[in-house]
């Protein structure tokens, strides 16, 4: 009984996480502006950063701090997110923060990261690598602009292994859903709720 009440303990902290996430919104490309809105998001393991991508055609790329405006191999990409300036929905990506380590992104549209398009998660306030030094490279061509982002590299294993698989919503004209691991924000948090019930339930059968 002590075993399983441990079990159960273990079970509504892990649940208890899932349903405290905080979940932040950043729009891309929004009133025609190049930039990320916020810049910057400071976000705990277990949270959702949604990036909705608003006209003409946008990505989320990561890169690295060195190199601002270059893919990094396997990093989080969302590909090419088109919206028409008519379109009333927009497409959005979303991602689990897995730890507290700093990563960088741009937008790999054509000339938009020389431009400031970039972002940044976990920027660390100690380090002299702070978000203004990050962008004013990408604007100084620290790294030559891509034209493109790194097709289908999705969420592939990276060194700072920091976000879960991602899912992506359709934008209006009925494209569909997808996503890695079929498993979005919501149903995690009802993926939880539903351990626990059943983890109780069972300590009650005992």
């Amino acid at each position: 009984m002590q075993f399983t009440s441990s079990i159960v303990a273990l079970l509504a902290a892990t649940c208890a996480a899932f349903v405290s996430a905080a979940t932040f919104n950043v729009t891309v490309g929004d009133g025609g502006e190049l930039a990320f809105n916020p810049n910057q998001v400071t976000a705990a393991p277990g949270d959702i950063v949604n990036f909705e991508f608003h006209p003409i055609n946008h990505t989320l790329t990561q890169s690295t701090f060195a190199t601002p405006c270059s893919p990094m191999a396997g990093g989080v990409d969302s590909g090419f997110q088109p919206v028409s300036a008519t379109d009333t929905s927009f497409p959005v990506f979303s991602f689990q923060v897995m730890q507290a380590t700093p990563l960088w992104f741009f937008c790999a549209q054509t000339g938009h990261c020389a431009k400031g398009m970039v972002f940044a998660l976990n920027v660390n306030a100690s380090s002299p690598n702070t978000f203004a030094k990050f962008q004013s490279n990408a604007m100084g061509g620290a790294a030559a602009a891509t034209t493109a982002a790194v097709a289908g590299s999705g969420y592939g294993s990276s060194s700072s292994g920091s976000a879960a698989p991602a899912s992506t919503s359709g934008a209006t004209g009925g494209s569909a859903a997808t996503s890695a691991n079929g498993v979005g924000e919501s149903k995690v948090v009802s993926a939880g709720l539903s351990v626990l019930a059943l983890a109780l339930a069972a300590v009650t059968l005992l």
